[in-house]
């Protein structure tokens, strides 16, 4: 709870507003919890590196659509985004998905999903040390109880039933 309501304080103006992008944040949100909770059923029941293969043909496919549909390409604009493409492509993709998979493979979807969650707040703490951007009181309460949240669900001991 303390995670959910600390990338609240994080995402959420204090006018309760949200940039547009942000709803399409939120439904990604929930295609990557379908993501995570699909991993960690197949991870211990496949190979990482065909499952992960895997991954990146799905990626590449739903990218390459996405671009078709709503970019319009050239291959000058190809060439100047070469870098960027690799970048993500290969480290982004590539890399994360593999240790997606390795690391899914003895985790509970639970804690896979919590501890992936974290990412906006390393994204935020990111923005403020490499981009200068600002973050203020609220932005910093959202960091700090969503790695308390995240802390409290992986560090708390479980009651014994009874």
């Amino acid at each position: 709870m303390a995670a959910a309501v600390g990338l609240y304080f994080l995402s959420v103006t204090e006018t309760f507003t949200m940039a547009p992008g942000d709803g399409l944040e939120l439904l990604g949100a929930f295609f990557w919890a379908g993501h995570v909770l699909v991993i960690g059923w197949l991870s211990p029941r496949t190979r990482a590196l065909p499952l992960a293969a895997a991954q990146y043909a799905v990626c590449a496919v739903l990218s390459l659509f996405g671009a078709l549909l709503f970019e319009k390409s050239t291959l000058a604009g190809l060439r100047g985004a070469l870098w960027p493409l690799l970048y993500g492509g290969l480290l982004s993709v590539g890399l994360a998905y593999t240790l997606q998979v390795v690391a899914q493979r003895d985790a509970k979807p639970a804690h896979a999903a919590i501890l992936l969650s974290f990412e906006s707040v390393f994204a935020a703490l990111g923005g403020a040390v490499i981009l200068s951007e600002s973050l203020g009181a609220r932005g910093i309460l959202g960091c700090c109880l969503m790695f308390s949240g995240v802390l409290v669900s992986q560090l708390w001991p479980k009651k014994a039933h009874a």
